[in-house]
């Protein structure tokens, strides 16, 4: 009885092993996309990529687009106590003063 449960805990991990092995062969004929959308979806991500050069800028933008980013941008940066000129992407210098505490005299008891 426990010989049968070990053949049959083998043959389950030979069974799975073998099945992820030929999964694994055929991972490169999945790399290519085979339907035209798919193609179309993957040229245009990679014509994205060739026009966002360092992808700090918007790609193609509009005057519009670009003020309208400038005033959010203004928006955000009063809001959070930045103003014309203040670098955001800094992290703020904390100064922290220690209390002024009031001397405890013994003395006087």
């Amino acid at each position: 009885m426990l010989s049968h449960q070990i053949l049959n805990n083998l043959k389950t991990s030979v069974q799975g092993a073998i099945h992820s092995r030929n999964i694994g062969i055929l991972a490169p004929c999945f790399q290519k996309a085979t339907d035209p959308i798919q193609q179309l979806f993957v040229d245009k991500i990679r014509e994205y990529k060739k026009k966002s050069n360092d992808g700090k800028t918007l790609v193609e933008p509009t005057p519009e687009l670009q003020k309208e980013l400038s005033q959010e941008l203004e928006k955000v940066a009063k809001q959070y106590g930045g103003g014309a000129g203040a670098d955001m992407t800094k992290f703020p210098d904390l100064k922290f003063q220690d209390p002024v505490l009031d001397p405890i005299n013994l003395e006087s008891k």
